[in-house]
């Protein structure tokens, strides 16, 4: 029993701390501006809900398809690098457009 709390526990914790983070990264991002738009323009703001809603389902699921297929093929300190570094890359492209104005 306790071997099963604790396992609930974790996925709990799992759980919160995705949600918060996507929560967090996505308030004011262009998929949310878009999604703002759609609905004001459509006066259809249930059927824009679910048409976004069922989006970010999909591309979160493509996601974790990819996360889960990584993570048996590379380490996770090897993942954790490539990620900085696509980042840091995307970051420095962003800056780059944005100075080049």
């Amino acid at each position: 029993m306790k071997s099963f709390q604790s396992r609930w526990r974790k996925e709990i914790e799992i759980f919160f701390s995705t949600f918060l983070t996507i929560f967090l990264a996505e308030l004011g991002d262009k998929t949310q501006l878009t999604t703002v738009l759609m609905s004001a323009q459509s006066q259809s703001p249930w059927v824009v809900f679910v048409g976004a809603g069922s989006a970010l389902i999909a591309t979160s699921l493509v996601g974790v398809v990819i996360g889960r297929w990584l993570s048996k093929r590379v380490s996770p300190k090897t993942l954790e690098t490539a990620t900085a570094a696509m980042l840091l890359l995307i970051s420095v492209l962003l800056l780059w457009d944005v100075v080049s104005v």
